[in-house]
């Protein structure tokens, strides 16, 4: 019974950002459990490479994908790839996005647009092209990357919080919608996570600090994520819609110092 749940055999599944961090890690645990995976990214070098991490030693097809998320027909292209070499998606990870920290008298209109367009409004144009099949198949799993950042902030991360906020709230509208179809909506809000991204915007002692913030007293690892993301992509997750996981190490917990 357990492992029927978690079986992906015979479903698809795309992943945005899955040549590194999360999405790639995500891809590997959709592969193990069965699924057929296209993964894409803006740089084709490590999209080879982590095809072949991902479909090492798997009997399951592995391709990827060139898309810029934050080009609108690069987005649309993408689907269609997926659509033609998987013969149907079931399952979308919309895990690509960005960070550019600025305070709020120093936002410029060109960062907000590019963030915004990357972080959320990809989301819902991949969505809505890949709707329209699970609907008409009567199952599909939709996960989008949000961020403990949507329930708590830090200066000078107004913009990406807003995004990360904004994918939990849509969420709940399109779980509404495709719920009578099958479909599950759902966010993993991650915490801490140590991928390029966050490594690359902050120092030692804000590393150090945010680890000592958590309750397991360390930074998350991106495996760390898989097992809350097949959960929310396999039929071990059929009546979870609609929400989030926060997979935060426990950061949140914390009133006061």
């Amino acid at each position: 019974m357990i492992n029927k749940l978690f079986d992906m055999t015979g479903r698809c599944a795309l992943v945005t950002g899955g040549s590194k961090g999360i999405g790639k890690a995500v891809a590997r645990g959709y592969a193990e459990a069965g699924a057929n995976v296209v993964i894409s990214a803006r740089t084709e070098a490590d999209l080879k490479e982590a095809v072949g991490e991902i479909s090492e030693g798997l009997d399951v097809h592995v391709s990827y994908f060139v898309a810029d998320m934050g080009d609108r027909a690069q987005v649309r292209a993408l689907a269609n790839y997926a659509i033609e070499t998987l013969g149907k998606v079931d399952i979308l990870f919309n895990n690509a996005g960005s960070n550019k920290p600025q305070p709020l008298v120093e936002t410029t209109e060109d960062v907000w647009d590019e963030i915004l367009e990357l972080n959320f409004t990809s989301c819902m144009l991949l969505s809505q092209e890949l709707a329209p099949g699970m609907i008409e198949r009567g199952w599909g799993r939709i996960v989008y990357t949000s961020s403990v950042m949507a329930v708590a902030s830090n200066p000078g991360r107004g913009l990406y919080s807003a995004t990360k906020a904004a994918l939990i709230a849509m969420s709940k509208a399109q779980a509404l919608e495709l719920g009578p179809h099958g479909i599950t909506v759902n966010c993993l809000a991650p915490g801490p996570i140590a991928t390029d991204l966050p490594m690359s915007l902050l120092n030692d002692e804000q590393k150090k600090r945010f680890a000592e913030r958590t309750a397991m007293k360390r930074w998350g690892e991106v495996e760390d994520m898989v097992g809350p993301v097949l959960l929310m992509s396999s039929d071990a997750g059929a009546y979870v819609t609609g929400t989030y996981i926060l997979a935060d190490g426990g950061l949140v917990c914390r009133t006061f110092d």
